[in-house]
């Protein structure tokens, strides 16, 4: 229910980056929590706050990342799909437009660029070179195995004042529980249940 205010209400916001380092989790089986995390990357880089999105088991041209590396120098995007890695590994100058076409690899052939991606994470966030670090899919990737869940806790436990945003389904709860916010996406209805292919810009 929204709040009916009858009279003014002031709230004191804080604009200390010291109190940066709170953890969200963006779960559930709806759409909505990159384009969720993408939002918090906007809003921060509006207060020039620097922030770092690492996305996993995603290797695509998507419309999130082309915006990014054209347009918002204030944010870095980087790709931890094998296929991503695998491009980078060959020194492509940029990744190929697959078009429309999706690639979902084996969980076991993902497993090694995963374990790169959480590396690349926690030598970004010791770094201290950015205020807002998003791991996307993280939640997916604990979900089926692919890095150790221990290691994503010592995470949290220890990253300073990086405020960290999980996105992905199936949260394990030992994330959910140290976790600052949760927000978990329903699905309640999607185009693809009446036969609607994914549209470019709209779902990547």
């Amino acid at each position: 229910m929204v709040t009916k205010i009858q009279e003014k209400i002031v709230v004191e916001g804080d604009e200390s980056r010291e109190r940066l380092g709170l953890v969200h989790v963006l779960t559930g089986d709806g759409k909505g929590k990159t384009t969720s995390s993408l939002g918090i990357a906007l809003r921060a880089l509006g207060s020039n706050l620097r922030i770092c999105m690492i996305q996993f088991l995603k290797s695509s041209a998507t419309g999130e990342f082309n915006t990014i590396k054209k347009y918002l120098s204030g944010i870095e995007i980087v790709q931890f799909g094998i296929d991503a890695v695998q491009e980078r590994q060959q020194k492509l100058d940029a990744f190929r437009d697959k078009g429309s076409r999706f690639v979902f690899n084996p969980d076991a052939k993902e497993k090694e660029a995963a374990i790169l991606g959480f590396q690349h994470a926690k030598k970004i966030i010791n770094s201290k070179d950015y205020d807002v670090v998003i791991l996307d899919e993280i939640n997916t990737v604990l979900d089926k195995g692919l890095i150790p869940l221990n290691d994503v806790i010592d995470l949290i436990e220890n990253h300073g004042n990086v405020e960290l945003v999980f996105t992905g389904r199936d949260a394990p709860q030992e994330i959910i529980e140290r976790a600052d916010y949760v927000s978990k996406v329903g699905l309640i209805k999607h185009p693809w249940q009446k036969g609607i292919k994914a549209r470019k810009g709209i779902e990547y």
